[in-house]
């Protein structure tokens, strides 16, 4: 398959849509959020999420295909830096770049907004996620006890210099099609 062909919509099959995140996504997103993490965001904290994020302070985004919601991802702004808050993919839909795709387009939103650093918290067994953040410039800095659950410890990863034109080109190798 040329490089081409795998970005061109194929017959039968929704084009991959990347969208910013409304009320009317949110019943696709709770099926998501309930098997990716063993203690899901209730409706309530998605409701005030999306308060925030039309006031500015947050930055949630979709991925859908046709009508179907198949992943999402969200950060808060604080001063100059973003915190990347969730992201995750329906399991049918793992392995195919999304979260790449979602954590790609936040990346952008920060950069647009001036933000000179991407923070964010994974679970110490989430390798596969780890792995994903690394390939995006995030480096560990620290741990937080305890701080899943108040069982499971978290890995505080940063990637800072993300206004660079390096962070830029990064940027635009790992996901063309988000590119800026």
């Amino acid at each position: 398959m040329s490089v081409l062909a795998r970005f061109l919509p194929r017959r039968g099959v929704p084009t991959l849509v990347v969208e910013p995140m409304r009320r009317r996504h949110l019943s696709g997103i709770y099926p998501i959020e309930d098997v990716s993490y063993p203690k899901p965001w209730t409706p309530t904290v998605f409701h005030s999420e999306l308060q925030q994020m039309a006031a500015g302070h947050r930055s949630y985004l979709v991925a859908r295909e046709g009508t179907e919601v198949v992943g999402y991802g969200g950060m808060m702004i604080a001063v100059d830096e973003a915190h990347v808050t969730n992201i995750a993919v329906a399991p049918a839909h793992r392995r195919r770049g999304l979260a790449t795709r979602l954590l790609a387009e936040l990346a952008w939103d920060a950069i647009g907004r001036g933000c000179i650093g991407l923070t964010l918290e994974v679970r110490v067994s989430n390798a596969a996620a780890q792995a994903l953040y690394a390939r995006f410039g995030f480096e560990a800095a620290g741990v937080r006890q305890r701080y899943y659950e108040n069982t499971e410890d978290a890995i505080v990863m940063w990637c800072h210099g993300i206004l660079e034109p390096p962070y830029r080109a990064r940027l635009r190798d790992l996901c063309p099609e988000a590119a800026r």
